[in-house]
């Protein structure tokens, strides 16, 4: 009777997403989905943020010790206050209870470990298909949608052997497993820097290699310095001008400027960046640039080529990822939920006809 209960209370939750009609879906809960929901809500939408992580995933994935490089009023959604000790810089879990809060404070619908597998229908009759973490399938309606799903799931892969070995990670979140160990870390710009400083003071016997001649000159002010002096120290090994050629159990394989070189390892940390999901917004009918995967769409109201489609966040810039952070994507949710209020108010409040049909 219990179980029949329980089955009983699954399918009804899984009825009402079907039949419930929203103004507004963001594929995306990371800061700039979190600020377009509470900018719809401020409008009179109604908003359901998807996400197949949990709420500010991409923050969560950060190294566990991470400080922002920037100040708290710039992590800032909803004008609410984001409050530091003595006003410093926040770190990952100030971040993380920061929003936590805000989207308590909003009351804001979420559906968590949901990946969007595909949006049908057309501008004004969407029908967003997911997929949960228990296989589940469901069905959202929705008026329009937002992309918001930013770009730290998907790793810039090297596309050499042994990157799928078990010991090659493209996250870094804590020094600790890695002490006594021979790590690896390649990359040159903030996440290989603090991830080989890290592991270096916890006990790791680190190399660093990276294809340019140098650190990036754009590593953290704060961090530079102390990067290049353990390298010019020799306590960090690094192999500058030079390329990872294959991982082998026991070893990597390394190209330098002087000839091959196979270094001793245990673990390899591939911080060589991120990239947004173009297969995901070419599948939507979004056009992006040739050059940089930027999606076209309108620069005051972020609507796509394709109609009732908007673009917020990091996804805008395309492949330059470093254009767009926190600080000005969460900005993207005031433009894009006036020009849906104005759209929506004019379209008038009546039920579409959604079909399964792209």
């Amino acid at each position: 009777m219990e179980e029949l209960e329980i089955q009983t209370q699954t399918r009804t939750a899984a009825e009402r997403s079907r039949d419930q009609q929203w103004d507004v879906i963001i594929v995306g809960a990371g800061p700039s989905g979190l600020a377009t929901a509470i900018e719809c809500r401020r409008r009179g939408l109604s908003a359901l943020n998807i996400d197949k992580g949990c709420v500010v995933n991409s923050l969560f994935n950060y190294p566990t010790n991470m400080t922002f490089f920037t100040t708290p009023e710039l992590l800032e959604i909803g004008e609410i206050p984001f409050s530091t000790e003595n006003n410093r810089k926040p770190n990952r879990a100030e971040a993380l209870e920061y929003y936590r809060k805000v989207a308590a404070h909003y009351r804001l619908d979420f559906r968590q470990y949901e990946n969007v597998t595909r949006v049908a229908g057309q501008d004004g009759q969407f029908l967003v298909h997911t997929v949960d973490q228990h296989d589940r399938t469901h069905a959202y309606k929705a008026r329009k949608i937002v992309i918001a799903i930013g770009y730290y799931d998907l790793p810039n892969y090297l596309g050499i052997a042994g990157e799928d070995l078990p010991k090659v990670l493209h996250y870094y979140r804590e020094p600790h497993p890695y002490y006594d160990t021979d790590v690896v870390v390649i990359g040159g710009k903030n996440s290989a820097a603090i991830a080989a400083l890290e592991l270096y003071r916890h006990g790791a016997r680190v190399t660093l290699v990276h294809r340019g001649s140098a650190m990036h000159p754009h590593v953290k002010y704060w961090i530079k310095p102390d990067i290049d002096n353990r390298i010019k120290a020799g306590e960090i090994k690094a192999y500058f001008r030079s390329e990872v050629r294959g991982i082998t159990t026991d070893e990597v394989i390394i190209a330098t400027p002087d000839g091959g070189v196979e270094l001793k390892n245990d673990f390899v940390f591939a911080l060589t960046g991120y990239h947004p999901d173009y297969d995901f917004l070419r599948a939507l009918g979004m056009e992006l640039t040739t050059d940089q995967c930027r999606p076209l769409c309108d620069p005051t109201t972020l609507e796509c080529n394709v109609p009732g489609i908007y673009a917020a966040g990091v996804i805008v810039a395309g492949a330059k990822t470093n254009e767009i952070f926190i600080e000005n994507g969460r900005f993207h949710g005031v433009q894009i939920a006036k020009h849906i209020a104005e759209k929506l108010e004019g379209e008038g409040r009546c039920e579409p006809d959604y079909s399964e049909s792209t």
